[in-house]
This record gives structure tokens, sequence and C-alpha cells, in this order.
């Protein structure tokens, strides 16, 4: 656990408006999770699975809307081609065992980032499980795949730039609702709370834009022990926030 306390949240608190609709978060502490226990680094990654499978469930049990988890950063590809491998073969199997489940507990599969940088066998699992959820409603759940923030901004900028080009756009009418259109999560509800694991204390090139104004916090917990007790006493830690956006 992070050192925080909790009451449990419930669904209603959230629909009251008590609790955040959208959380982030940066899975970290794996590898450390596994050296600590004399494991090989795999393990780690494979418990960490595990932490999302549990919290993926415990969102939509709190009533969240939307629960985005940073799986696959676009400078991850600089691990070794080992570890690499090792994480393109647990998501496959974690797509493969979760889609399902899934779609029974109406959570709906999104993704961010470029998952055409992917193999083409991750890129077809990931596709089957954002058609077969499409319809579900009671919780997205987000999966940055080959994400950075600076690439999203940079394509942004770009379809900005297009839209200009070609007289769709005048420059004088770009403003944040224009960048906020063109980012990968445009459709989603405003980023509320942002969490990263294992004390590290940055952002790491994740959902920069989306994070002006949503709460930070950097909890000790390692990603594999992090559960639905976990997420609850975030939440509750977001509760006592005083969120003024620059107001006052």
């Amino acid at each position: 656990m992070s050192g925080l306390s909790a009451s449990p949240v419930s669904t209603a608190d959230a629909a009251t408006g008590a609790g955040p609709r959208h959380v982030a978060i940066i899975m970290d502490g794996n590898g450390r999770w596994a050296k600590r226990r004399f494991l090989p680094r795999v393990a780690g990654h494979r418990a960490g699975a595990e932490a999302v499978r549990v919290t993926v469930k415990a969102a939509a049990d709190m009533g969240l809307k939307a629960l985005t988890l940073y799986a696959f950063s676009s400078e991850n590809w600089r691990r070794s081609t080992e570890e690499v491998s090792d994480l393109m073969g647990l998501l496959r199997h974690y797509l493969r065992k979760e889609i399902a489940g899934m779609d029974r507990n109406g959570i709906r599969l999104r993704t961010i980032g470029n998952i055409d940088g992917l193999d083409n066998e991750l890129i077809n699992l990931v596709r089957e499980g954002v058609e077969r959820t499409k319809n579900n409603r009671r919780l997205d759940f987000v999966l940055a795949l080959n994400y950075g923030a600076q690439d999203e901004m940079v394509r942004a900028i770009r379809d900005i730039a297009t839209d200009v080009q070609s007289g769709v756009l005048a420059p004088e009418d770009i403003d944040p609702a224009a960048i906020e259109a063109r980012l990968d999560t445009s459709d989603l509800p405003p980023l509320d709370l942002l969490i990263r694991t294992s004390g590290e204390r940055r952002l790491s090139n994740f959902l920069l834009w989306q994070a002006a104004y949503a709460e930070l916090l950097f909890v000790d917990t390692l990603w594999p022990d992090f559960d639905g007790e976990a997420l609850a006493a975030a939440i509750a830690d977001f509760g006592t926030r005083e969120r003024r956006f620059g107001g006052r």
C-alpha cells in the first residue's frame, strides 16, 4: 500500500461528483518488485499485468468513467530486445485473456498512441478488443500503447497546420479547444487525477497537455502491489484537494 488510507469509495460517491471521473496511472516499479524478490524482471511484468486486472475491476466498481494506463511508451523501445519482447508477449496474453471479461462487465477498451508501430498480431488483438467492446459504457479502459505526449502534440499541430494550409482553419481560430480536439484523448473526460507508483516523481512524457490542471499523486507502492485499496486511497486523497484551476 501507498501509506494512504481511505474508506471505500462507492459508485454513488463518484456519480455525485465527490470523486474523479478520469484517472490515469503511470505504472512503475515492476523491475524493482522483481529484484527485491530475486526474480527475473519479466516476473515483475507478469505481476504488474495482474495488478492491471485488479485495478480495472476496482475502477469500474468505484464508478470511474475512464481509467488510462501507461502500458508502453514510445521511449520503451530503447529497452533491451528481450525486455521489449517480454512486454509485447504479456500484452498479447493479457488481451487474449481479458477482452471477453471486459465485454461481460461493460468495459470499453480504448487506446491512445500510435498502435501502428506495434507488431501485426498485437495490432489485430487491440482492434478486436476495441471493436468487441465499443458499445460498452460502464468504464472506458484506455491503454496508452506506443504513446508519448510530445508525439501526440506534434501530431495535433501537424493536423492544425494542414487545416490552416487548406483553409479549413484560420490561424486566429487556433485555441486550446482546437488543440484538444486533435489529441488522442479528445472524446474522453478531462483528466482529473494522475497517479505514479514506485516513488518516482516525474511525468515521463505522459499526458502532458491533459495534466495541466489534473491533481498529481506520487505513491511509494510498486505497481505489482497496487490494488483496489490503493486506488480507493488515491481517490480519497483526491477528495481532500481544493481544485482552483488557476482562478485564485
